[in-house]
């Protein structure tokens, strides 16, 4: 008895000395767990707010610039005005306010204003205007020097500054007066403000000449910088940013790390800077880490629920342990439950087994709906690039073309996924005369986009007569893009890549495509299905095994093998369609 006593008194020491140790290495392991969520989080989400940056001060720079080339030829167009020029050499001026202000609210300018041969302002939008005199302000004097529209930039009397597009109006080479007409890009500086923590744009000279900060107007950047800034920008990029150690900073206000970025506008030397703060990304990754720390907390309090469960068991059990027959019982009805336990372990077992054999079927099914739609898809994304594109350069029609062809992918992508519900059909139900040659075509031109990525040299060599087979040219035209496919990640590693296509008739239509990469290695395994010398990620293996079922149920044959000179070789035979059969069809 007190041997069984001591034995009981180990086993109890060893349990609390297991759980200790499990409870460490618990500790241990939800410490770097956290650690590398916060570290990949961070570094993901600090990517995504430069890329917003980056992409919001494009849109920035472009409207800008928009905004100062769509107002650069209004000057021009008034100067040109009869009413204008026939008020300025009669010097009736009593029509000329009407006229500018029908103009003002189609051209979307901040003023327009009128001035005679002496700088007088004799017409203009804001009436309370008419009669200054601007004789010796830049853009008139500039505009009188010269017989193209001039652009001044010039400080206000109430802070900040006036961008002025002026030019001379002239009449049978007399200079009448001058037009100016006053750029509204206060409504930009609102629109960023709104948006971004901090904007500013610098003339040729560095001096900031717009910011969404109005006292940094009229300052160099550096000097800005030292100033104490509005609550709405710089007070909100330090709070957010304090204690951040764990994304790569850009620049520094008032002592703290913001992310700024600088850009370049095509116009007299201007420049665009934006300051953004790492606000969102602190947000998002301390959202996701309570959700961690919450989810072991939760986990540690089961652990402990548990253990106490068996610790008070283990209690009761010490206690019952002098009645003989009350232990026999217990044993009954542990073995009872071990029973009903292992009956309930196989019924989930078998289960779990039927689940598993599921999922794989549907796993390969996946795995060939993906591996056949994705080569549409890298040809849709790059249209869609090549459309993108053109319609930024105004080059409508040809944008259209590209939408064509994405729309011609559409279609095949619907028709493969009818195949693939059906690729266990056998049989000639749809099949139909087709040119080999044609089919060679389609597949390299829904191949162009990675062969012009790749530069790859591409021969072909093809009868001048058609090559006629009986057989359904969707499906043969999967089998010719796997083929270039392969051959063409197969001259990843070649210097001088090259893919060689011959098509000859003889008794059987043969095509031939070769590469110059590094050949096969196990060609006796190379058409079993999920076989693939491709890394992770690149294929599933499926391309060659889908291709011989296509090939077989056409009535043809598809080998392989490697070349003497290097590389690897591709011959696809099918029966040629007599014209007779043709006739018949």
């Amino acid at each position: 008895m007190a041997r069984a006593s001591q034995a009981r008194l180990d086993r109890t020491r060893r349990t609390v000395w297991v759980l200790r140790l499990a409870m460490i290495a618990f500790v241990a392991i939800a410490v770097a767990v956290i650690y590398v969520t916060n570290q990949l989080l961070t570094e993901r989400f600090t990517e995504t707010t430069r890329n917003r940056a980056e992409v919001r001060m494009t849109l920035y720079a472009g409207n800008l610039l928009s905004e100062l080339q769509r107002n650069s030829i209004v000057p021009q167009l008034l100067a040109r005005d009869p009413e204008l020029i026939g008020a300025l050499r009669s010097a009736e001026y009593s029509r000329s306010t009407q006229r500018l202000l029908s103009f003002v609210d189609e051209i979307g300018a901040a003023s327009l204003m009128l001035l005679d041969r002496d700088g007088r302002t004799v017409a203009a939008t804001d009436r309370n205007r008419l009669g200054e005199n601007h004789r010796t302000d830049a853009y008139y004097v500039n505009a009188l020097r010269t017989n193209t529209t001039v652009f001044t930039v010039s400080p206000r009397d109430n802070g900040g500054y006036s961008f002025v597009y002026s030019r001379r109006v002239d009449d049978a080479g007399t200079g009448l007066g001058v037009i100016t007409v006053e750029v509204d890009l206060a409504k930009l500086e609102r629109s960023w403000a709104n948006i971004s923590d901090a904007v500013l744009v610098t003339d040729s000279a560095g001096l900031i000449i717009l910011s969404t900060e109005p006292r940094w107007r009229g300052l160099e950047e550096t000097a800005a910088l030292e100033r104490q800034s509005a609550p709405s920008a710089i007070e909100r990029a330090v709070r957010a940013t304090q204690d951040w150690a764990a994304v790569p900073i850009d620049a520094y206000l008032l002592g703290e790390a913001v992310l700024r970025r600088e850009a370049r506008i095509p116009f007299q030397g201007w420049k665009m800077v934006t300051y953004t703060t790492y606000a969102s990304v602190r947000e998002r990754v301390n959202g996701i880490l309570a959700l961690e720390i919450m989810g072991f907390a939760i986990l540690l309090a089961l652990v402990f629920w548990v253990s106490s469960r068996k610790a008070a068991s283990r209690l009761i059990f010490f206690q019952r342990e002098s009645a003989e027959l009350r232990q026999l019982n217990i044993r009954l009805q542990r073995e009872i439950a071990e029973r009903e336990k292992v009956e309930k372990t196989l019924e989930v077992a078998e289960q779990t087994l039927a689940q598993s054999s599921k999922l794989a079927v549907l796993g390969e099914m996946s795995a060939a709906v993906s591996h056949e739609l994705n080569q549409p898809l890298a040809a849709m994304k790059t249209y869609l690039a090549g459309a993108r594109l053109l319609l930024q350069r105004k080059r409508p029609d040809e944008a259209l073309s590209s939408f064509q062809r994405i729309d011609d992918l559409i279609d095949r992508m619907g028709a493969i996924t009818r195949q693939l519900k059906s690729y266990a059909r056998k049989g000639a139900d749809a099949f139909e005369p087709v040119d080999t040659r044609d089919a060679l075509s389609s597949a390299l031109a829904m191949m162009e986009p990675q062969l012009k990525v790749r530069k790859v040299e591409i021969t072909r060599t093809l009868p001048t007569e058609p090559s006629m087979i009986l057989g359904d040219r969707l499906r043969l035209e999967q089998v010719i893009v796997n083929l270039l496919r392969n051959a063409l990640d197969a001259t990843k590693a070649a210097e001088e890549p090259r893919i060689d296509i011959l098509l000859a008739v003889g008794e059987t239509v043969r095509l031939t495509i070769r590469d110059n990469g590094p050949g096969i290695d196990d060609l006796d395994a190379l058409f079993e299905p999920f076989y693939t010398t491709k890394q992770p990620g690149e294929g599933v293996g499926l391309g060659l095994a889908i291709s011989s079922g296509i090939v077989n149920d056409l009535g043809g044959r598809l080998t392989a093998r490697n070349a003497t000179a290097g590389g690897a070789v591709f011959e696809l035979q099918l029966p040629i369609l007599k014209a007779g059969a043709e006739a018949a069809e």
